[in-house]
């Protein structure tokens, strides 16, 4: 296995030695993303893509990062857009690179003060929400993880009366008046919300990272993917940071 595993890697470097030699930018990349950065990154990658490598055709699958942190050394994709956060370390594998793309606050997400009566108008810090009603992501999500650990730390042991992994729903159920959450800010790019938005103790940042193969980290077209996802991420950042 091992000496195939060796071979493969040998195949993947030459042919991006190859596809490094030519003047046009060209192939296909297949990208495994997270749901909020999803939202918040590809639709403007994708576009800039177009435009910049029209030659080069995107793929893109929803994944959970750890999932598809293995499925990219597996080489069922060739680029992961993966998460981690603080205290919380992402699976590792020797033969992915790493390269930070963004981070961004992670804070406490509670209903608009004119719904849901006093309980929710004198919100002010995580330790007011230990009698009310959580949404989060299914057990095994890094996110889930922290959030129980966050809640557990300010000396309650939270209400999980929701649990979902599709973040849009997760953030009507808490504008509707109906849960509160721990929501990382990329899940507010390009949108308004009526939810209050509270900073949490040491404001605490997720990061967002790129992984590929380190034989295939110099093929033209995941260079340019990579490129462009900078370019979308620092400007995604800019426009929260105005």
């Amino acid at each position: 296995m091992a000496h195939t595993a060796s071979l493969l890697e040998t195949m993947e470097q030459a042919e991006a030695d190859l596809a490094a030699s030519l003047t046009t930018v060209t192939g296909t990349v297949r990208i495994a993303v997270f749901q909020s950065a999803a939202l918040a990154l590809m639709p403007e990658t994708l576009t800039r893509m177009s435009r910049t490598y029209p030659e080069v055709r995107i793929e893109m699958i929803q994944r959970e990062p750890e999932t598809a942190l293995h499925e990219t050394w597996a080489r069922d994709f060739d680029l992961v857009i993966a998460e981690q956060y603080p205290g919380h370390a992402a699976p590792r594998y020797p033969e992915l690179d790493r390269v930070r793309l963004t981070t961004d606050a992670i804070r406490l997400a509670v209903p608009p003060a004119s719904d849901g009566g006093t309980a929710v108008s004198s919100i002010s810090s995580i330790e007011d929400t230990a009698e009310l009603a959580w949404v989060m992501e299914p057990r095994g999500a890094a996110s889930r993880h922290w959030a129980e650990q966050a809640c557990r730390s300010a000396g309650f042991e939270p209400d999980v009366r929701y649990e979902t992994a599709d973040l849009q729903a997760q953030i009507r159920l808490i504008e509707s008046g109906n849960a509160v959450a721990l929501m990382p800010d990329l899940v507010w790019t390009g949108r308004d919300t009526t939810a209050r938005l509270l900073d949490l103790p040491g404001k605490p940042r997720r990061t967002v990272f790129t992984s590929v193969r380190r034989s295939s980290a110099k093929r033209p077209a995941i260079l340019a993917a990579r490129e462009t996802l900078a370019a979308t991420a620092g400007a995604v950042a800019a426009d929260v940071a105005g």
